[in-house]
């Protein structure tokens, strides 16, 4: 009797550390991954739509953002809204970590110089998407002299990559902005602190706006949308003004190696970081995420993509554009919610890729999406990647279609998402 106490106890302590097992494994499961690789499967094609990486910000000097602040923004090595050379550097590092992963799944041989309509480089014809477009291939492929296509004149935006309406309606922007003032006034206004928090970073009530009385603070329910036919989802309000703030001083966080000094000589913690950079986060999906707006401004894209997957002989396809790509692309496809770890961008990060891989798996034709960036310590510490260390990873998941165990979906079904 005593023995099978014993046996009994032990049994019940492997249960127990197996129930922890599965407990921690469940926990950790949050769709972060170390490779893009899957066990057991071979890569036929990779389709990708990229962000750009780090630019300038988009107002240059004399703008509005420098009548919001007695400080002294950094000093680009770039115009505005130009790739800059740290940009530049981080791309080309994206690019060896893709070249590194396509030849150890076998789809590149060392120093690939892939045969004609094999490898397709795509970018919108904006300065800092066709330049990170060519960091990436020339590392990519270093000994091959892929082009990089871009079809509009020099600075203009490419119709395929150009969030805009393409139809409209009184019914429709009506519709849209009922759908946009339900899905997002709550978080909108949950951004109050976010607002502050950006007010004394910047030092606004020492700055000619607030003093001169120009600029009076910011509000949380001042916000108007317009939908108009042509032109990108806009708003106007405190969300839009702060969204600059948001923007200009991310990008100054990634470009200057104090951090302190990014910050206008205040002392700010990651989740300080993390909440001005929630503002722009907020504003990208309050444009581009609602699903009635989404499929509309992201259908080009969606179409190219869908084209590209379905090409013959495409092996591996590059397209550089935008967050708000990103964002409606991603939205379009119907992705669950989710929150990225490793970077104070949760959403879009800078120069974020979307990647869309073709399996084979035993003649089973599968497809995986994950995100890769890079982590917000490996773009201010310019960290080397290869496959020890990589970008981070992180797998999406689609909202009604089922995932295999390993988070990836049957081609057929990635395919008519994408047609429908």
């Amino acid at each position: 009797m005593k023995k099978f106490r014993i046996i009994t106890i032990l049994l019940a302590l492997v249960m127990l550390w197996i129930a922890i097992g599965i407990t921690c494994y469940a926990k950790t499961d949050s769709g972060v991954r170390s490779s893009l690789s899957r066990k057991g499967c071979r890569l036929e094609q990779a389709v990708i739509l990229s962000r750009h990486n780090i630019r300038s910000p988009l107002s240059g000097n004399g703008s509005a953002l420098d009548a919001l602040t007695p400080h002294e923004w950094f000093a680009w090595s770039s115009k505005a809204s130009e790739l800059s050379v740290r940009g530049g550097i981080l791309e080309a590092e994206m690019g060896q970590y893709f070249r590194k992963w396509l030849e150890a799944e076998g789809l590149f041989t060392p120093n690939e110089q892939p045969e004609e309509q094999a490898v397709r480089i795509y970018a919108n014809s904006k300065q800092r998407t066709i330049a990170t477009a060519r960091f990436f291939a020339a590392s990519l492929l270093p000994v091959s002299n892929t082009p990089v296509e871009y079809h509009c004149a020099f600075d203009t935006m490419d119709s395929v990559f150009n969030p805009v309406f393409t139809d409209m309606s009184d019914e429709y922007a009506a519709a849209a902005n009922e759908e946009v003032h339900r899905l997002y006034d709550e978080k909108i206004a949950a951004l109050a602190d976010n607002y502050t928090r950006i007010f004394d970073v910047l030092d606004i009530s020492e700055s000619k706006a607030y003093k001169s009385g120009v600029f009076t603070g910011f509000s949380t329910d001042d916000s108007v949308f317009s939908f108009e036919l042509g032109k990108e989802p806009a708003v106007s309000g405190s969300l839009k003004t702060a969204c600059q703030i948001s923007d200009a001083l991310v990008l100054q966080y990634y470009e200057e190696p104090d951090p302190q000094k990014a910050a206008f000589g205040h002392i700010l913690s990651d989740a300080d970081w993390e909440a001005v950079a929630e503002i722009k986060d907020v504003y990208g999906d309050v444009l581009f995420s609602a699903p009635r707006i989404a499929a509309h401004v992201a259908h080009p894209l969606l179409a190219e993509m869908h084209r590209e997957l379905r090409t013959e002989g495409r092996k591996f396809t590059f397209l550089c554009g935008h967050d708000s790509n990103l964002a409606s692309v991603l939205a379009a496809l119907g992705a669950e919610d989710y929150s990225l770890p490793d970077t104070i961008e949760k959403r879009t990060p800078i120069g974020a890729k979307l990647v869309i891989s073709k399996w084979d798996h035993n003649g089973r034709k599968l497809i995986s999406l994950d995100l890769v960036y890079q982590k917000t310590e490996q773009l201010r510490g310019l960290s080397l990647l290869d496959i020890s260390n990589p970008p981070a990873i992180y797998s999406l998941r689609l909202k009604g279609l089922a995932a295999d165990k390993n988070g990836m979906y049957k081609a057929e079904d990635i395919l008519s998402r994408f047609a429908k």
